[in-house]
């Protein structure tokens, strides 16, 4: 299977001057852990995580007045439609994340994260017999 295949393509796409809680009210209202962060200034793609939203509150920092720009991820790993999940994961086990941001044609076309690719997994893992 193809990470095309499990990707999400309900994209979230928020800006670097966002506050931390108006990127957690619009990430739980998409019911998303991530949300693609595009600065137009920095010419660049980043992730903002429902953990580094958790990061931020757990060190004392006040929401209302944090941005995304100052918690974003912006050494993201990409991975394209024609990845296999087997692909997928293993670059969020070496990297130590959950969430990839999926480009075509150097364009967001969603995301896969590892709850995507264990749906696609669990099915047939169900079905082997024990």
């Amino acid at each position: 299977m193809l990470v095309r295949d499990a990707m999400s393509t309900v994209v979230l796409t928020i800006g670097p001057a966002h506050t931390l809680r108006q990127a957690a009210a619009l990430m739980s209202a998409r019911r998303v852990g991530a949300a693609i962060v595009l600065d137009p200034d920095a010419g660049g793609i980043g992730i903002l995580t429902e953990r580094d939203i958790l990061n931020s509150v757990g060190l004392g920092q006040d929401p209302d007045s944090e941005h995304t720009h100052a918690h974003t991820t912006d050494d993201v790993v990409f991975a394209a439609p024609t990845w296999t999940l087997e692909e997928a994961a293993r670059a969020m086990a070496h990297g130590g994340f959950r969430h990839l941001i999926v480009l075509d044609r150097g364009e967001p076309a969603g995301i896969v994260s590892v709850r995507d690719i264990i749906r696609c997994w669990a099915p047939v893992r169900q079905q082997v017999p024990a």
